[in-house]
């Protein structure tokens, strides 16, 4: 599994890219993290607002920082 977070480098993008890391490790996922900052693959998947998250490239939420529940589902699929 393949979490990505899209965002331009601020606070919030940072520490949602943080939450996602943290959750990963508490539940022993072996998913992996990939950041994106480029405008257009933004773009390209639909994000507007940052931060955006992605799993396994389906768009699951832009505009706000996850709760660590919300991670922990879509880690459980």
């Amino acid at each position: 599994m393949k979490i990505t977070v899209y965002g331009p480098g601020c606070r919030k993008c940072h520490e949602a890219e943080e939450l996602v890391k943290r959750v990963i490790a508490e539940s022993g996922s072996d998913a992996v993290v990939e950041k994106v900052s480029d405008l257009q693959a933004m773009m390209k998947i639909g994000i507007i607002t940052t931060p955006g998250f992605a799993v396994d490239g389906v768009l699951k939420l832009a505009g706000r920082v996850p709760k660590a529940e919300e991670v922990r589902a879509w880690l459980a699929g």
